[in-house]
């Protein structure tokens, strides 16, 4: 079927933004390279969140640069709707990069510490033209802040630095938000900020996503946080993508080792039934070097995971799993994990 104007229920079938094998490789010297993403493929359905978790260094930041081509890829393709990103020549994907925003992982780094927040919000419309009525800039300013919770006669006229870490980050947010873009993708956007702060800016964002039926990216480490925000979770490990379930009930259905060693990390977790491991996590992660995560230099061959997997065998040091469906809307790339039939 053709898309047309006609056909608002093809649209709304439509991903909001879909990336196919993703490859990012940074070069290190003497030859080498960094393989930081390795065929990285995603969906986000318009209006849903998904979640990209994993330890540092596993790609998950670099994933989400590459979907909004800052820098591209090195190969593969990400699609805005219907436009392909990827191959755009420079002035079409400026006009069609308008349309997914980001929020950086260091809220005051991410803002000229020379302007005022006034300024800084408005940037967006400015460089794309907006009117210079000076009462028009005002009331659009002034509401964006008070939309993310901002009194706008205290902070209107302050540069950053007179600003608090979760003041810096709903700037932020309000300046992404000002060119109402269709996909929002969040690069760790609580890290750095105190835990109090962190509830408030992920309860702005859920509700903003909501208010404004955005799709979003979220990029994070904290199992908990991209748990809780999430409509599914993307679970990445040394640029390869372990496992995709829905957040919903993440804790009994997860299937792959390394999903559930996230899991297992936070106390309030109990896994299987009865408080004990399912076929998944038979056996601890051990401690010592196997137990750090492998150069991304020269990543292990076959199943990346398997130097610090309980399950791992010779198979998995020969072939590489490719993504399979265990059930709609769960895949895992593990030649062991198998689906439990019974769970609570």
């Amino acid at each position: 079927m053709t898309l047309t104007e006609d056909a608002p229920a093809a649209r709304d079938r439509r991903p909001a933004l879909t990336a196919e094998n993703l490859v990012v490789e940074f070069p290190a010297g003497r030859g080498q390279k960094v393989h930081a993403v390795s065929g990285v493929g995603l969906e986000v359905p318009a209006g849903q969140t998904l979640g990209i978790l994993g330890e540092s260094g596993c790609g998950k930041s670099t994933v989400g640069r590459s979907l909004i081509q800052l820098p591209p890829p090195d190969s593969g393709t990400v699609r805005l709707g219907d436009v392909t990103l990827t191959g755009l020549a420079p002035r079409e994907l400026r006009r069609a990069r308008a349309r997914m925003q980001i929020i950086m992982q260091d809220p005051v780094s991410a803002l000229n510490p020379r302007r005022r927040v006034k300024d800084l919000v408005w940037e967006g419309p400015s460089i794309w033209g907006a009117g210079d009525d000076p009462r028009d800039k005002d009331a659009r300013v002034d509401a964006a802040l008070r939309d993310v919770g901002l009194d706008p006669a205290t902070v209107r006229d302050r540069r950053p630095h007179e600003l608090s870490g979760g003041q810096c980050q709903r700037v932020c947010i309000a300046r992404a938000l000002m060119l109402d873009p269709e996909v929002l993708i969040c690069d760790e956007p609580v890290s750095s900020l105190d835990v109090s702060v962190q509830a408030q800016i992920l309860n702005l964002l859920e509700t903003t996503a909501r208010r404004r039926s955005l799709s979003m990216v979220f990029i994070a480490h904290d199992v908990s946080v991209v748990k809780n925000i999430s409509d599914r979770v993307m679970v990445m490990y040394l640029g390869k993508v372990c496992e995709v379930l829905p957040s919903d009930g993440m804790q009994h259905e997860a299937l792959h080792p390394y999903t559930r060693l996230l899991l297992a990390s936070l106390p309030e977790v109990r896994l299987g039934s009865a408080g004990t491991a399912g076929p998944a996590a038979a056996g601890p992660v051990t401690d010592g070097p196997a137990a750090e995560l492998p150069s991304p230099l020269n990543p292990p061959s076959g199943c990346r995971f398997r130097t610090r997997c309980p399950l791992a065998t010779e198979r998995c040091a020969t072939e590489e799993p490719a993504p399979r469906e265990v059930r709609p809307g769960h895949q895992v790339a593990c030649h062991h994990a198998e689906p439990r039939r019974n769970h609570p």
